[in-house]
């Protein structure tokens, strides 16, 4: 396992992705695929085109020479578009050219617009019949697919299990995002255990915490109850990252562990550095501790 971050917390602190990395002592990003197929630069203000195979190599050649390792693609899609066929084009698309930069997981959100809309199963099966579609046409790729446990539906352990159990494939598991299930409301202890239950599935992860009240920790609260206040850098929250990266290293996970610090915007910028160095430092510290 090794240490990697998302790509929007870096230009507006740092500078540019390259630098952030650089100032945090990793050379691992998760980049933000948008719907133009474009990427955020990596050493500049600007956008990197992933639109077709030339693109795509120079893209993979700039990031060699920068020593940069793409580690995933974050995709915020939405299966219950209208346009459904071109929402899982572009996926399609981002799936692609995943495997040609060599990068090995794409994240996909398990948001839809229309989840409160239908029951559970309905639910499931449509989004596992996307995710075979998806499966389809890439076929042949060394592509893993991370479902994010994301939102007000997609934190149900139940709706992630039963669309898991549907695709069964080994390319598709989750991008276990380490805050979102304490995030909905699950006591702090339900969320180790729904945690090392998902660890053997993980394709991806996104890693923060939040620090509770202590008497708010091993309660059922109301989904998002305090979140803007109570997130936190790693190092201050109640996430036992020590069981978390132990639960995955068991299980045979090997990707990246990718920093997604939502407290950042309570800061000046000269903090968020700080911070962000920190919580690199801090996941190296627990994964040494593990050896």
């Amino acid at each position: 396992m090794y240490v990697s971050v998302r790509d929007g917390h870096l230009p507006g602190v740092f500078g540019t992705i390259k630098a952030g990395l650089d100032a945090m002592g990793i050379d691992a990003v998760e980049l933000h695929y948008d719907r133009d197929r474009t990427v955020a630069s990596l050493d500049s203000s600007g956008r990197e085109s992933l639109a077709d195979k030339t693109s795509i190599e120079q893209f993979a050649y700039k990031c060699a020479g920068l020593k940069i390792k793409p580690s995933a693609l974050l995709l915020s899609n939405n299966f219950g578009a209208d346009d459904l066929q071109g929402e899982l084009d572009w996926v399609i698309s981002a799936v692609r050219a995943a495997a040609q930069i060599n990068i090995r997981a794409v994240r996909i959100d398990s948001h839809m617009s229309t989840q409160d809309q239908w029951p559970l199963e309905k639910r499931a099966k449509h989004f596992a019949e996307c995710m075979s579609r998806i499966l389809d046409a890439t076929k042949g790729l060394d592509v893993a697919m991370g479902i994010e446990n994301h939102g007000h539906k997609g934190n149900e352990p139940e709706f992630l299990d039963a669309v898991l159990d549907a695709v069964h494939s080994p390319r598709v598991g989750l991008t276990l995002d380490t805050g979102n299930f304490y995030w909905y409301g699950y006591p702090l202890a339900k969320v180790h255990e729904i945690i090392k239950h998902f660890a053997p599935r993980v394709k991806h992860t996104h890693i923060k915490s939040i620090h509770y009240p202590a008497d708010k920790r091993n309660i059922q609260r109301e989904i998002g109850w305090g979140y803007g206040e109570y997130c936190c850098p790693l190092r201050e929250g109640d996430i036992d990252f020590r069981l978390v990266f132990s639960a995955l290293k068991a299980a045979g996970y090997k990707g990246d562990l990718c920093i997604e610090n939502e407290s950042l915007g309570r800061y000046d910028k000269e903090k968020q550095k700080a911070i962000l160095i920190d919580d690199a430092a801090y996941i190296k510290e627990v994964l040494k501790g593990l050896r």
